[in-house]
């Protein structure tokens, strides 16, 4: 496989735990990003570089090529701007399915991706004369908790196939835990049993040469649990949030201006997360509360001293996304968040490689059950 607009190695991490999957080339632009993967992965195959100044003679060939475009232009966090220069990454992807051929290909975006102008472009280019047009598109919504990831992360998906229609993956997980599906692995499964005050604010004075160049790191994911030093205003905000509450609750001498100004909407600011639920979508700033739902779930009205009123550090962020503890991390605390709110669950990557497994292997068809999707969350003979 190839990994294009790799990241930390989130989508890789995930095939690879399939034991299916061997990858010939990953590209990333950011070097902490490219340490990371390299520092997991190895670095013969990386390619720390601008996708666009790839030569075609460098492409491999390759079974299935996966990645996700930057989707700054798509996010609802975004500028939405549609002559954003990054919307326009996704030719360089067709570029690299057109030299290695792949059998599959698989982009992952934000939700917004699937009705933008860019994927109505794609759409047209697997039409008759268009680039990929011996490529058969199915793509749709996946939410990562609805296959084994303790967050509510809605993407976009996108399989294009060469050797026939392939659907997208079932649901392994719901909500309720109906129809033989297991239930939504939630905040508590992940975080309970890890320290509620973080050891250290810091990480380990340690560094590693990549590339020919050193890099903060290797840091393993628990070296992570990191703390801040909130200021008290920020703690007398974080006292007043019960798990799934926000702003909102906040009394009115500490709201800010914006806050009081503003009656509706952005509802998850200063939002604390549930103990009973996934977490809602981390983002690249997990560590800022005022950024979304990022204070940790332990909060009693009645004993204040046993709430937890600080965010979420970056371990805890990395287990909500479904990062394995023996993953290393390169780069500063600020480029690692990155890595992890920019990366692609590992849980959803492997649910997308073992569906693929029977297509690529020839043994699927119209009457094939969907493939067994073993969770390692379920899993209690395996440490998480």
């Amino acid at each position: 496989m190839i990994d294009l607009f790799a990241g930390c190695g989130g989508m890789t991490s995930g095939f690879m735990a399939t034991n299916s999957f061997e990858p010939v080339m990953a590209v990333e632009f950011n070097f902490e990003a490219a340490a990371t993967y390299a520092a997991n992965f190895g670095e013969s195959h990386t390619h720390f570089a601008d996708i666009a100044d790839i030569p075609d003679s460098d492409i491999p060939e390759a079974d299935v090529i996966i990645g996700g475009p930057p989707c700054q232009g798509f996010s609802n966090l975004g500028s939405r701007d549609v002559k954003d220069p990054r919307n326009k990454l996704w030719k360089e992807y067709i570029r690299f399915v057109r030299h290695a051929h792949p059998k599959v290909f698989v982009i992952e975006n934000v939700d917004r991706f699937f009705s933008s102008s860019e994927f109505a472009l794609l759409q047209e280019e697997a039409r008759p004369g268009g680039l990929l047009e011996e490529y058969h598109l199915e793509a749709g919504f996946l939410l990562a908790a609805d296959f084994g990831v303790p967050q509510r992360r809605k993407r976009t998906i996108v399989i294009g196939s060469r050797i026939g229609e392939i659907p997208l993956p079932t649901p392994t997980h719901s909500r309720l835990g109906v129809d033989d599906l297991t239930g939504w692995h939630t905040t508590r499964d992940v975080l309970t049993g890890l320290p509620a005050v973080p050891p250290t604010k810091e990480l380990p004075d340690s560094s590693t040469l990549v590339f020919g160049e050193r890099v903060r790191g290797v840091f393993k994911t628990p070296d992570l649990h990191i703390g801040r030093n909130p200021t008290q205003l920020s703690l007398d905000r974080y006292r007043h949030v019960p798990p799934g509450g926000g702003r909102f609750d906040l009394p009115d001498h500490l709201l800010s201006r914006c806050w009081r100004e503003k009656k509706t909407g952005t509802t998850d600011v200063m939002g604390r997360m549930r103990w009973d639920m996934p977490s809602l979508t981390i983002r690249t700033e997990f560590y800022k509360p005022e950024k979304g739902q990022y204070l940790h779930p332990q909060w009693d009205r009645d004993k204040p001293s046993r709430s937890v009123d600080r965010p979420i550090t970056h371990f805890e962020a990395a287990r909500l996304q479904s990062f394995p503890d023996s993953f290393g991390w390169c780069g500063s605390k600020i480029e690692i968040a990155r890595q992890i709110g920019n990366a692609v669950p590992p849980m959803l990557a492997e649910a997308l490689a073992r569906h693929l497994d029977p297509y690529l292997a020839g043994t699927a068809d119209s009457t094939t059950a969907p493939p067994s999707l073993p969770c390692r969350l379920c899993d209690e003979s395996q440490t998480y």
